[in-house]
């Protein structure tokens, strides 16, 4: 960083650090013994398609590497890759999750990367996600109520149980809402 990026208050963007998605498994541990949010299994990765062979290629690969994987788009036009495991099995998952994302990334699509997503749900039945960004290269809660509206409070909460498991993004204005991602309804 140079003398003008001090200047001007520029900063180095954080780099991807995929290793931290291991910590979602210390953080599931935590989340069950200090609270009712129990692992549903399922995780997502969300990334922006591109045209063109390589990346169609690099999707094949990834199915031929993860059969099991389901394949959907958002009203936004992107891809979301749901990975389904039995509750209790995190690592599973998050393996599953470190691979695509290590797969996209090593064939040169790691820009196209958005997120991946952990899911869990109360007694209540209700629904709420761990969520690594990519790009910022730390985690924060996502707990959507009815009607596309957050539980706050609950996310803070969320926040505080996990703070020694993850790196959490500290900006809460970039705790973007992933209405409607999978593994988050179903």
């Amino acid at each position: 960083m140079g003398l003008l990026d001090v200047l001007l208050g520029r900063s180095k963007p954080v780099r991807p650090d995929l290793d931290q998605l291991f910590g979602l498994t210390s953080a599931a541990i935590t989340l069950q013994a200090a609270s009712d949010l129990r692992p549903t299994g399922m995780g997502a990765v969300c990334f922006a398609a591109v045209e063109g062979g390589a990346f169609a290629e690099t999707q094949q690969d990834l199915r031929a590497l993860l059969p099991s994987v389901e394949t959907s788009q958002d009203g936004y036009g992107y891809t979301w890759l749901l990975s389904r495991h039995g509750p209790e099995e995190t690592t599973d998952l998050v393996t599953d999750l470190h691979a695509v994302n290590s797969a996209l990334e090593q064939q040169g699509f790691g820009p196209q990367l958005l997120c991946s997503l952990v899911s869990f749900k109360d007694p209540a039945d209700r629904t709420m996600a761990l969520v690594y960004l990519y790009k910022r290269g730390s985690f924060y809660p996502f707990c959507p109520l009815p009607g596309e509206k957050r539980d706050s409070a609950r996310e803070l909460q969320v926040k505080a149980l996990v703070a020694n498991d993850l790196r959490l993004e500290e900006d809460l204005s970039r705790w973007f809402p992933v209405w409607g991602a999978p593994g988050l309804g179903d």
